[in-house]
């Protein structure tokens, strides 16, 4: 695997080090590991976006990077079943600062790389929606994105106001080079090298925080209405957790709950019982904020999580035996609230 694209584009990011690691813990299809030769595929390109995005949350997450450390010490595979991460939604269209609103920022990033909407999921009592992304040639074996977005314009004039103060100044990390990357994974399915390996780090990046940082009197302010909306002015839109796909989440959670571990104590099913899902408590963060005099307050926040899922193989509309893909709007809000509870 050493000379892979694969590889290649993981070293160039996170390191030789970070990237045999990550790139060993991974459950990793076969196709992505053989790939050398030619343009980049879209394929191998989102799994080292995805793997990258992995390594960011555990250096993030002590306790979801103290979870997979075991499992690595134990010889087994982490199965990447999906990252999940929050945007700003303003209404009339408005953009969030430079970059498109909401998943719109993201949606411009995941479907040149093969990536199609799954489904949407209401989450009205966060009064968000939920969009899952799933690749269209590896779905079950590429990490789906589920993307939410916070409707600003659901809450008070003065949480609007503040949204507006701390979003406002977003940035847009896309240059030209990336967006010309982009279109050739959309047109052809695959890219220059040339192109691909700047592209990745614009990308990876993109899933991060770009807005100025908050005054500690706006954050106040967003926090009383919405713990979402707290949470996206510290963290963007880097992961917000996760998830590791577990064959039983409920001896996933007992077996780590042994070990002293914060996990949730509910076990969230879905309608049809198909899809089970539980986490680790949200890991604390600091995170400094600007006084109304100018000075830096520095205060102890909720950060991300990491997550685990069982998913049951079901029949389709086809008639083909499949695993359960799908979300569910109960669950996502309750997972989404997990932060809050850290």
């Amino acid at each position: 695997m050493t000379d892979s694209y694969l590889s290649q584009l993981t070293r160039l990011i996170a390191g030789d080090k970070a990237a045999n690691e990550i790139l060993g813990t991974l459950q990793i299809d076969r196709t992505f590991l053989v790939e050398s030769a030619g343009p980049v595929s879209r394929g191998v390109f989102a799994m080292a976006l995805n793997a990258l995005l992995f390594n960011d949350l555990l250096r993030r997450v002590p306790t979801g990077a103290a979870y997979v450390a075991d499992r690595r010490r134990q010889r087994e595979r982490i199965s990447f079943d999906h990252g999940a991460l929050r945007t700003i939604r303003f209404g009339d269209d408005a953009p969030t600062g430079a970059q498109p609103q909401g998943v719109a920022a993201f949606s411009r990033i995941l479907e040149p790389l093969g990536y199609q909407v799954a489904g949407t999921y209401p989450l009205e009592t966060l009064r968000m929606t939920g969009t899952a992304f799933v690749h269209r040639e590896f779905r079950e074996t590429l990490p789906q994105f589920f993307i939410s977005e916070l409707h600003v314009d659901r809450f008070s004039p003065e949480f609007q106001a503040a949204a507006l103060r701390v979003f406002g100044s977003t940035r847009d990390p896309l240059g030209s080079g990336t967006h010309a990357a982009l279109a050739e994974f959309g047109a052809q399915g695959r890219c220059e090298m040339r192109l691909a390996a700047p592209a990745l780090r614009e990308i990876a990046a993109a899933f991060g925080r770009w807005h100025s940082r908050p005054s500690l009197v706006d954050y106040r302010i967003l926090l009383a209405e919405s713990a979402e909306g707290a949470w996206i002015a510290t963290e963007g839109s880097t992961f917000n957790h996760a998830t590791d796909r577990v064959a039983d989440v409920a001896m996933t959670a007992c077996a780590q709950r042994s070990l002293g571990r914060p996990v949730k104590q509910a076990i969230e099913i879905s309608d049809s019982g198909s899809v089970r899902q539980t986490a680790f408590r949200a890991d604390p963060v600091r995170r400094s904020f600007v006084n109304p005099d100018g000075s830096e307050t520095e205060m102890t926040v909720p950060g991300s999580f990491y997550e685990f899922i069982s998913r049951d193989v079901v029949t389709g509309p086809d008639g083909r035996r499949r695993l359960d893909l799908r979300f569910d709007s109960s669950n996502s809000q309750d997972m989404f609230k997990l932060p809050a509870a850290g």
